[in-house]
């Protein structure tokens, strides 16, 4: 039977880690956590638990993930984020896997909770992600902060695993908007790093088909007030995000 290490990277996670843990708990046979400094309660938190704690300064979402599979003692990973947790399903699901393993990686669907909604639409649900993998054959890639797990051959087989990764964002809508802040600025930063365009037309256009496939495309309005505001979320950061780019490019000029 294979052995799962449980990883997470984590900043100022009080309320919401001790959840994450305890479900990796029953799962897992070792638990690493990379930890950026927090100023919380985090590390404490982390110490209740039989848990390899780390502190690494942050080098950014990609880096950090890809130095956090660096200090796992097992090939086969299950990866969260701090804000969050497996169902109950899914911790099934894994138990399973642990004598049956086949493929490369297996998505599983995460369920977000946003002001005390769980939303089921939009480009929240089913929201696939690859984060159970065996790390010689994956790492993580993308454009900061988007980052996502990619499987390192081209023919590498996927699977899907029954249960969610239950997520907990924002729970007001000013973290909500100081996220925005943060996220885009930082996406800007590196799509500017990467040489990517910000004409005027990035600027009007891509926020707006992002809002208009996120709210309408996959039935955003159904999930009420929320799921209005989720939608202008993603407008809204998509806008700030080629506006900054596009101001980055007139500082250095």
């Amino acid at each position: 039977m294979l052995k799962l290490s449980g990883v997470i990277i984590t900043f100022n996670e009080e309320r919401n880690i001790e959840r994450c843990l305890q479900s990796l708990v029953p799962v897992v046979d070792e638990i690493v956590v990379i930890d950026s400094h927090s100023t919380d309660s985090t590390k404490s938190i982390c110490e209740k638990f039989d848990v390899r704690f780390i502190e690494q300064e942050f080098l950014g979402y990609i880096e950090q993930k890809n130095f956090a599979l660096d200090q796992v003692k097992y090939n086969h990973v299950v990866s969260l984020d701090g804000d969050e947790a497996l169902s109950e399903e899914l911790q099934k699901s894994l138990l399973n896997l642990k004598s049956t393993w086949e493929f490369d990686g297996y998505y599983a669907k995460r369920f977000n909770n946003f002001c005390g909604q769980w939303i089921k639409h939009s480009d929240w649900y089913p929201n696939k992600k690859l984060r159970v993998f065996d790390k010689t054959k994956a790492e993580w890639r993308g454009i900061n902060p988007h980052d996502n797990v990619q499987l390192l051959d081209a023919k590498s087989k996927v699977g899907y695993l029954k249960g969610d990764i239950l997520h907990w964002t924002y729970q007001t809508y000013e973290e909500m908007d100081q996220k925005s802040e943060y996220f885009s600025t930082i996406a800007a930063e590196a799509y500017y790093s990467k040489g990517k365009g910000a004409s005027a037309l990035n600027i009007i256009w891509n926020p707006t088909w992002a809002f208009f496939k996120a709210y309408i495309l996959r039935l955003g309005f159904l999930d009420g007030k929320n799921g209005f505001r989720i939608c202008y979320q993603t407008w809204k950061i998509t806008y700030l995000k080629y506006k900054k780019l596009r101001q980055l490019y007139k500082n250095k000029t």
